[in-house]
Order: C-alpha cells, then sequence, then structure tokens
C-alpha cells in the first residue's frame, strides 16, 4: 500500500510539473488541439509521461531493494543492522525482581555476527549477548546465566519495562521482541520497509543473474535457445488461432445461421482460462510440443473469433448500400468493402491474443518442457530463485512489448484508413 501511495504521488507530481513546464511551452495548432472522440489522431502517447512512467518503476525498485545503482538518499528504510539491545525483568521462587540487558548483534544478510562481549553485571539475572541476522529472528535463553533458572521459577515478566507474558511481544526501537509459548525469548530486528531479497531482488541482481545466464546458460541450454522457444509456440499458437478465428469470426457476422450456431460455443469457451484447459490438453494431445502449441492456439481462437465478428458487425450499413448502388456483387463487397473495414478491429484483437499468449506460454510450459522462458520461470521458483524469476518475466515482457510495437507498426502501415471512417 505504502509503495501504490508513492506511486500515485508521482504521478500527480509529472502531470502537474509536465503541464507546468513542457505543454505550456508548446504554441501553434498543437497547443489548441482537443480530443475529438472518435479521431485516434487527438490522442498520441506522450513521450515525456513513458519516459517519466519507467523511470519511477526503476526508481521504486531500486529504492525498496536498496539499490546500489539508486541514490542513496532515495532509499526506503532499510532492516536494522548494528548492536542492538533491550532490557528484561526477570523473577525467580525466593528472589527479588531483577534486571538485566541483552546485546544482539544484528549481521546484513548473507553475513554471520559473532555475539558480543559483555560483561555479565550484578544482580542474579545476567547480562546477556546474542547474535542475529537482518531480516531473521532467533530465540534467546536469558536464564541459561542467570543465578536461578528455569528449576528455580525463572520466568522474564517485563521487557524495556513493559508487562510481557508468553505469546505476547513487545515493540523496542531496534525491533521485536517476542515471548515463545514457553516462555523463551525471541528477537527479531526491525526490518525496515525495505524487501528482503528473496522476495524482490535489486535491480543489480536481476542484471547479473541475465549475464551469467546469457554465458554460460540454464539447465544445459542457451538463453537464447529457451526465448526461442518459447517465441517458436507462441506464433505457432497464434497463427493457428488466427487462421480459424477469423474465418469463423467473419462467417458468424455475415450469417444469421453460423451465429446462431457457433455463438454459444465461442461465447462459452471466451471466459474459461487456458490454465483451466491443461488437464484436457494433457490427455488429449500427451505432454509434447503439440500439447503446448494446442492450448495456446486456444488462448488465441476465441479472442480472433471475437475480433473478426466486431469487425463485419461494425461496418457502416451505408458503405453496403453504396457499393451494391454501384453494382458491385457480394464477393466485391466482401474484399472491398467488409475486409477493409474489419481490419482495425483484427488488429486490435490480434494485440491482444499475443498479449495473451505470452500470458500462457508460462502454463503451457508447465507441460515437460525442457526449454522455454516459462519453464525457467517454473523451475526457479520452486528453488526461490526470484533474481531468474523477475529476469524471465522482464524478457518475456520485453518481447511481448517488442511484438506489439511491430505490430502496431503494420497496422499502420497495412490500414492507413483506421480511425478515419
Amino acid at each position: 500500500m505504502t509503495v501504490l501511495l508513492i506511486y500515485l504521488v508521482v504521478f500527480a507530481a509529472s502531470f502537474a510539473l509536465v503541464r507546468l513546464l513542457v505543454h505550456r511551452s508548446l504554441s501553434g495548432m498543437a497547443a489548441r488541439k482537443t480530443v475529438t472522440f472518435g479521431d485516434e489522431s487527438a490522442v498520441r502517447p506522450d513521450r515525456v509521461a513513458s519516459v517519466l512512467s519507467v523511470l519511477t518503476i526503476f526508481l521504486l525498485w531500486g529504492a525498496f531493494t536498496g539499490s546500489h545503482w539508486v541514490p542513496g538518499f532515495l532509499h526506503a528504510p532499510g532492516p536494522f543492522v548494528g548492536e542492538a539491545r533491550f532490557t528484561y525483568t526477570a523473577e525467580a521462587d525466593g528472589l527479588p525482581p531483577d534486571d538485566a540487558t541483552v546485546t544482539v548483534a544484528v549481521a546484513p544478510l548473507g553475513e554471520e555476527a559473532a555475539a558480543p562481549q559483555v560483561p555479565e553485571g550484578e544482580g542474579w539475572a545476567k547480562d546477556d549477548a546474542a547474535s542475529v541476522t537482518a531480516w531473521r529472528s532467533g530465540l534467546i535463553r536469558v536464564d541459561e546465566n542467570d543465578a536461578a533458572g528455569r528449576d528455580a521459577g525463572h520466568r522474564v515478566v517485563a521487557v524495556n519495562g513493559e508487562p510481557i507474558s508468553p505469546g505476547g511481544a513487545v515493540m523496542t526501537t531496534y525491533g521485536r521482541v517476542g515471548m515463545s509459548p514457553k516462555g523463551t525469548l525471541t528477537f527479531e530486528p526491525a526490518k525496515g520497509w525495505q524487501m528482503e531479497p528473496i522476495w524482490l531482488p535489486a535491480p543489480e541482481a536481476v542484471v547479473a543473474r541475465l549475464v551469467e545466464i546469457a554465458q554460460n546458460g540454464y539447465r544445459d541450454s542457451t538463453l537464447w535457445e529457451h526465448l526461442g522457444w518459447s517465441l517458436w509456440r507462441v506464433v505457432a499458437g497464434f497463427v493457428l488461432g488466427a487462421l480459424v478465428g477469423i474465418p469463423l469470426g467473419y462467417a458468424m457476422g455475415l450469417s444469421g445461421w453460423f451465429r446462431g450456431w457457433f455463438d454459444p460455443i465461442v461465447e462459452f469457451m471466451r471466459p474459461v482460462p487456458p490454465l483451466a484447459l491443461i488437464p484436457l490438453v494433457i490427455l488429449w494431445a500427451g505432454i509434447g510440443e503439440a500439447g503446448k502449441i494446442i492450448l495456446l492456439f486456444l488462448a488465441a481462437l476465441w479472442i480472433m473469433c471475437i475480433a473478426a465478428r466486431s469487425g463485419v458487425s461494425g461496418v457502416k450499413i451505408s458503405k453496403v448500400h453504396a457499393a451494391y448502388a454501384l453494382g458491385a456483387s457480394k464477393a466485391q463487397i466482401l474484399r472491398h468493402v467488409i475486409i477493409p473495414n474489419s481490419l482495425p478491429d483484427i488488429f486490435t484483437g490480434a494485440r491482444v491474443a499475443m498479449g495473451v499468449c505470452w500470458g500462457t506460454v508460462v502454463a503451457a510450459e508447465l507441460v515437460a518442457a525442457e526449454k522455454g522462458a516459462g519453464m525457467m520461470i517454473m523451475v526457479a521458483s520452486k528453488f526461490q530463485l526470484t533474481d531468474i524469476v523477475l529476469m524471465g518475466i522482464i524478457l518475456i515482457g520485453g518481447i511481448g512489448f517488442a511484438i506489439d510495437v511491430l505490430m502496431r507498426w503494420a497496422e499502420r502501415v497495412l490500414v492507413p484508413w483506421k480511425g478515419r471512417g
């Protein structure tokens, strides 16, 4: 929630600042142009906003992981490291309550700290020392060196003057002091706001892992082989889905019989997630490449079908009547009116279908895949190699974005009339 609030604040501040400094400097028609509904040329991506968006995400990522690539003054509060101290009050049978101090050496993650040497102090409750690692917790047996142990009714009743009982806890400046159900103290250093590397590694750790896998490969295959296999499966499933889905969508848009026959099937299968189909695909097609491509084919099929049907249904009837008035045949109307006017919707559906296929490839490669970006992610997640998981996600997202840019370019070249009525 904290990260989300910071992101929203940065978004609002960036929007206000860019409008104040950049947009005010515009002049001429660019400054006077307003949004015209239905005119796609009226809204273009603001490249300044795009750069700031990516930079904000990177800075938040680095700030909440303590990245060396982000200036230290931007870092979120990290976990406590150093020497922590707290005082406990102990009671024993036949003895007055006594106080003692515990000194805990907290080491950075991945390092080991030795318990500091401390004098025992006066009184029957002796001072203690322990060590723990940041983001971890440890037991502190304060009774072991006290003059009266548990056999003498030793029990801790307060920490830093605050009462404590089994199952309870006291928050100190350095972290949380808890008590187990059996009365043993535990110390957990303050974690701060930064994420532990096992949950979210820093950007440099992900880049280092990318370089390592690019050089040495992963599970007996190079990085490019993994990405190539995933790309091949996605493209094959998408192309097959388009080859079947587009003609089916045209038929449903042009024929009441086809629409009545296939509409229940399409509308029934459309909301079913591809993940739910994995058991059936394994039973029907096995665990080879055919099963993976079939799963991606089904992910793209219904989207392409609905996109083509929507494109046909959206053709203005006035254009069809004009073509009939000029003597066009049904084949000519299909070729020169319906197909050109439906292509914008089909391209939009293709971009959505490709995105869904990329999202499904991870699930598809769950089925006994030996190569693929999805396979890397799933195997790494089992061993809590979060840096490899993030690396795979970034690579899949980057390739998906590149394909989307390519498809948008193809749309501008092949369908220049989109958004122009």
